[in-house]
């Protein structure tokens, strides 16, 4: 028996979202359905409020409320050291491992012309402005070390190589080929701590 042309949307929709396939999204549609209006009314208010409050901080380009994120406006935090991270899930998982006390740029991806992804469209000119004006000590490449995240991080050294700044990347524990998001804590802290000249 098809399903309803509204919850036939519906998993199309959920479908479209990464990880999702066909199935998953009907096993989760299904169990919406299941659970009370108000909490589907609660989900569906959350999604249209993180839409409409989220942008992007106006300096490192982590996600924010308002022009600057809770990490730029901290003051308590290494202002002379920025971490290099592809996207806002790395900069969670590098936060969570509560060992790197300084700030962050965050890319958006890594370099992939394919995709359109080039130097402009990962913040790499704001990048070179902050070390030049914000007096930066240390650059901390934390992108994940795949092929693109490899190609990026040379990008960066390149860009950067001008400039009388120490440039850094997480070392042991995060092996070839794995995603910075999906490292678990002490992973994290023993790259971070261990983090190597280039």
């Amino acid at each position: 028996m098809a399903f309803p042309e509204i919850l036939q949307r519906v998993i199309k929709n959920l479908a479209s979202l990464p990880g999702l396939g066909e199935k998953s999204a009907t096993r989760l549609a299904l169990y919406l359905l299941s659970r009370p209006p108000e909490e589907i009314t609660e989900l569906a208010h959350s999604l249209l409020e993180m839409r409409r409050k989220l942008r992007l901080c106006k300096r490192c380009f982590n996600l924010a409320t308002e022009d600057f994120c809770t990490i730029c406006l901290d003051p308590e935090r290494d202002a002379e050291l920025i971490c290099v991270v592809e996207d806002p899930a790395a900069l969670s998982a590098i936060e969570r491992a509560g060992v790197y006390k300084g700030l962050y740029h965050v890319l958006h991806g890594v370099l992939s012309p394919r995709d359109g992804l080039g130097p402009k469209e990962l913040h790499l000119p704001e990048l070179l402005a902050r070390v030049q004006q914000e007096n930066i000590k240390e650059v901390v490449l934390a992108l994940s070390p795949t092929v693109s995240g490899e190609a990026t991080s040379a990008y960066i050294v390149q860009y950067l190589k001008e400039i009388p700044v120490k440039i850094t990347r997480l070392a042991c524990g995060i092996p070839m080929g794995m995603d910075v998001r999906y490292a678990d804590q002490m992973t994290l802290k023993r790259a971070i701590e261990a983090r190597q000249n280039l």
